[in-house]
């Protein structure tokens, strides 16, 4: 059997690329400012962080809220938020009733009130039960924020807040977006230590 050799420069391309995606948040920089505010501000106000996104981008709605309920870096006090993607029960009998489209749409329309902030993260910013939830948000008062890729896709220009990762690699898109969210964790924790 011949041993597999892995593509080192095919590694080092793609170390370059998302060494660049990142670096090209410095651009970003008062959008980012912007939005961990508002984060701050519904937080001391009382409100919640509510997150949505679909296959690895719900992995990075996942973390968003586990950290603000638990602990990013420092302790402090426990911050409200609850991930759309996080109850099986929920996301299957509203799928299974609804429709797929519906998943995200529902549970802000239960869980979500005026203030909340919604966070929705896409790479393409073309999913539609994210749109739905987005036009939810509204209807209800939330302050929307997106996390988009490539050209932010359907979802450019309707929420208050954005912040497009202008690549179009999917994986490149996603380790930003990783970034972007952990650098609203530090403003956060900033706020509440």
């Amino acid at each position: 059997m011949t041993a597999f050799i892995a593509d080192r420069t095919a590694l080092e391309t793609s170390i370059r690329n998302s060494a660049r995606t990142i670096e090209s948040l410095v651009a970003d920089v008062g959008r980012l400012a912007a939005v961990g505010e508002a984060f701050v501000t519904a937080l001391r106000a009382g409100n919640k962080v509510l997150t949505a996104g679909n296959g690895g981008s719900a992995a990075e709605a996942l973390h968003m809220a586990e950290e603000l309920v638990g602990r990013f870096k420092a302790n402090r006090i426990s911050l409200p938020a609850v991930s759309l993607v996080a109850d099986c029960t929920a996301l299957t009998c509203i799928g299974n009733d609804y429709g797929y489209d519906e998943i995200f749409r529902r549970q802000v329309e239960g869980l979500g009130k005026a203030g909340d902030v919604l966070v929705l993260f896409s790479t393409s910013g073309n999913a539609e039960n994210l749109r739905l939830a987005l036009q939810e948000g509204r209807r209800k008062g939330l302050v929307i924020v997106a996390l988009l890729g490539r050209d932010g896709g359907k979802l450019a220009g309707q929420a208050d807040l954005e912040i497009i990762v202008r690549g179009q690699e999917t994986a490149r898109i996603q380790e930003a977006h990783q970034v972007i969210l952990h650098l609203l964790l530090e403003i956060v924790e900033t706020a509440f230590t």
